[in-house]
């Protein structure tokens, strides 16, 4: 019995030193880091911003206001593109978005350029989306250190409804799709691998994210098709797996199965999830079970257990860890530390939204891991949906706005100190 408690005494001891040298480069609570590229002026700027969005019934009300205003032409351009636009978003286009690629790579904190056109429903729109894609390729090939992935969502390059169906038909050989239906597919399969061959060809990494669960089937289908392709030698393809849905661990340990009867390496990003209320609302409205976790702490759980999945199968998965949760980063650096995966392991990424967790994403930089920022970008009224969302969901989530709120508080108050203002 004594030899046993003198055991565990030396194990916790040692997983105290262990985390004490993890850490001691590592804290989310420098703010000085987290906002070192902010001048004072965009830091009040933050400041105004993020103390409206914290205020849920300004955030409606205000969402309601802009869209009567774009709708109705008045011009609120200007209002928009020096507030919310210029905090969540690098620019109209991929040339605008350079001084952000530029600032974030000064920190060591690499962009993925993110075009976040949502809503178009044509043919035309769909391969101006690839082209747009494949632009994204050719930039980050012209610059891997500061750009070193790209992405695309699914439903940018085809209607929602033929995923939809494609999803169903997944599940149940037993329908069919139509003639034009199969000849949209077509179309489909073969934007999807332009993107991921000009990847390849590149060597440039590209994710596929994910989206509501009920067509989520038809994208990781395409998604594993590409992977089987494209990521034979080196991973160039990631899936999105959402940790929110109950099957999201599943799907991942499927996933590693199909690249091991495949011989392909699987490439996952691993997330929470954004579509938390409209999948509960479709579950009860059509009366099918939840696929929602039936709660936060579940989903953290889940979540890191596919932390802890991946690290575990580091020889065939390269992950990045999509996540503005401040206990998920450090466990991940805890179990890179315990695992000898070091901080620069080409198949280890952090990645936050651009505009959002600062003090996650420089300060994990500034200690030495992978870090990249989702930058979207887009013609402003096109990017409005996403910028909406961001709004919801720093609403949404709890403590989100107002942690932002409280670190850019805690900046300012800093700053001031340090001029001797305090």
């Amino acid at each position: 019995m004594f030899l046993e408690v003198f055991k565990l005494k030396n194990i916790m001891q040692s997983s105290a030193l262990s985390e004490k040298k993890i850490f001691k480069d590592l804290s989310f609570e420098d703010t000085q880091v987290a906002f070192s590229y902010r001048s004072d002026t965009d830091l009040w700027k933050s400041y105004l911003l993020f103390a409206s969005i914290n205020r849920n019934w300004l955030v409606s009300s205000g969402t309601k206001l802009i869209r009567f205003a774009l709708k109705s032409g008045i011009p609120i351009d200007p209002l928009l593109k020096s507030t919310l636009f210029k905090h969540f978003c690098g620019g109209e286009n991929i040339e605008d978005c350079e001084k952000t690629i530029q600032m974030l790579a000064q920190y060591h904190v690499g962009t993925i350029l993110d075009y976040s056109v949502e809503g178009e429903k044509t043919e035309q729109a769909f391969d101006e989306t690839e082209q747009e894609t494949i632009a994204t390729i050719h930039k980050a090939a012209s610059n891997p250190a500061a750009i070193p992935f790209t992405v695309f969502k699914t439903t940018g390059l085809a209607p929602f409804e033929l995923l939809e169906k494609v999803s169903a038909f997944i599940n149940n050989p037993n329908l069919s799709l139509s003639e034009s239906e199969e000849a949209m597919l077509q179309k489909l399969i073969k934007r999807v691998d332009n993107i991921c061959k000009t990847a390849h060809q590149h060597g440039v990494k590209v994710f596929i994210d994910a989206e509501e669960t009920w067509i989520q089937d038809a994208i990781d289908s395409l998604a594993y098709q590409m992977m089987e392709k494209y990521n034979l030698q080196s991973v160039i393809v990631y899936n999105t797996y959402q940790l929110y849905t109950l099957a999201g661990l599943g799907k991942l340990k499927i996933a590693k199965e199909k690249g091991l009867d495949k011989g392909f390496k699987v490439g996952a990003k691993i997330v929470r999830g954004a579509y938390m209320e409209k999948e509960r609302a479709r579950a009860k409205a059509l009366g099918y079970a939840d696929p929602i976790q039936p709660n936060k702490s579940a989903t953290d759980k889940a979540f890191n257990e596919a932390l802890l999945f991946c690290v575990e199968n580091k020889a065939m998965i390269d992950f990045c860890a999509g996540t503005h949760n401040e206990q998920s980063c450090l466990y991940l650096a805890k179990l890179m530390e315990q695992h000898q995966i070091a901080k620069k392991d080409a198949g280890v990424w952090f990645a936050q939204l651009y505009g959002m967790s600062d003090h996650i994403s420089f300060n994990l930089a500034k200690a030495g891991y992978n870090v990249a920022k989702y930058v979207p970008y887009g013609p402003l009224k096109s990017v409005m949906p996403y910028l909406f969302r961001r709004a919801a969901e720093n609403t949404s989530v709890a403590g989100q706005s107002s942690r932002e709120f409280t670190l850019i508080s805690k900046e300012i108050a800093r700053r001031k100190r340090a001029k001797g203002k305090l």
